[in-house]
């Protein structure tokens, strides 16, 4: 069951196409895997609609007196082209294959780089601060403890993982910032979508060292 969300302000956001391109990806494929979320952004994009057809209403008598009941029953009377099917997202790494949400079909590429149980497929969204990658970690995998420079948006496609806070299953939205420290581990394996838009901040043990060029590893 899925508990965390995209707020509110941020489907809004979504909406109005406000979001850069990482975030987008990352609002789109969990309204895929989540109803809830669905059902909200089909009524904010109703009244998005309706607020700018009120907002362009026409003044002109000739446009008013249009008969729009007679142009849409001549649309739904004509034959219409079968309906193209969208290739499923599939990605693959360690051995193990995976079912995205489609808001990823166009930034796939074969290319993961990581260290041990921790693999990574960078995105090219095209945005000087925010990074977006596709992270996998392993049966019994862990990211080392750390807290946040800035915003870290994690977006749970596959598996679970938990830290300090809670348990995470597919689906879930999670919004971590300077004022969390965590580190996530997996029993079986996850696959996730992240976005950070500053560096992590490691916190304990040999790890710290990496902090000096996290500009450079993030």
């Amino acid at each position: 069951m899925i508990k965390y969300h995209p707020s509110d302000a941020l489907l809004q956001a979504h909406v109005a196409g406000e979001l850069p391109l990482s975030m987008s990806i990352a609002v789109s494929a969990h309204c895929e895997m989540c109803q809830v979320c669905q059902d909200k952004v089909h009524k904010m994009n109703a009244a998005f609609a309706q607020e700018t057809l009120e907002a362009e209403a026409c003044t002109e008598t000739d446009l008013c007196e249009f008969n729009f009941d007679s142009m849409l029953e001549d649309i739904m009377s004509k034959p219409t082209a079968p309906q193209e099917v969208t290739p499923d997202a599939m990605v693959e790494v360690n051995g193990e294959q995976y079912k995205l949400p489609k808001a990823f079909r166009h930034q796939l590429q074969d290319s993961w780089s990581g260290i041990g149980k921790v693999n990574r497929m960078r995105f090219d969204t095209a945005e000087n601060k925010a990074r977006a990658s596709l992270l996998h970690i392993g049966a019994g995998g862990e990211i080392p403890a750390h807290t946040h420079k800035g915003q870290e948006i994690t977006l749970l496609l596959s598996g679970d993982f938990c830290d300090e806070y809670n348990e995470y299953h597919p689906g879930d939205f999670i919004v971590m910032s300077s004022e969390h420290e965590h580190s996530p581990r997996t029993n079986s394996g996850c696959l996730c979508y992240t976005v950070v838009d500053a560096p992590l901040y490691f916190t304990k043990g040999i790890t710290k060292l990496l902090n000096p060029i996290g500009e450079l590893i993030y």
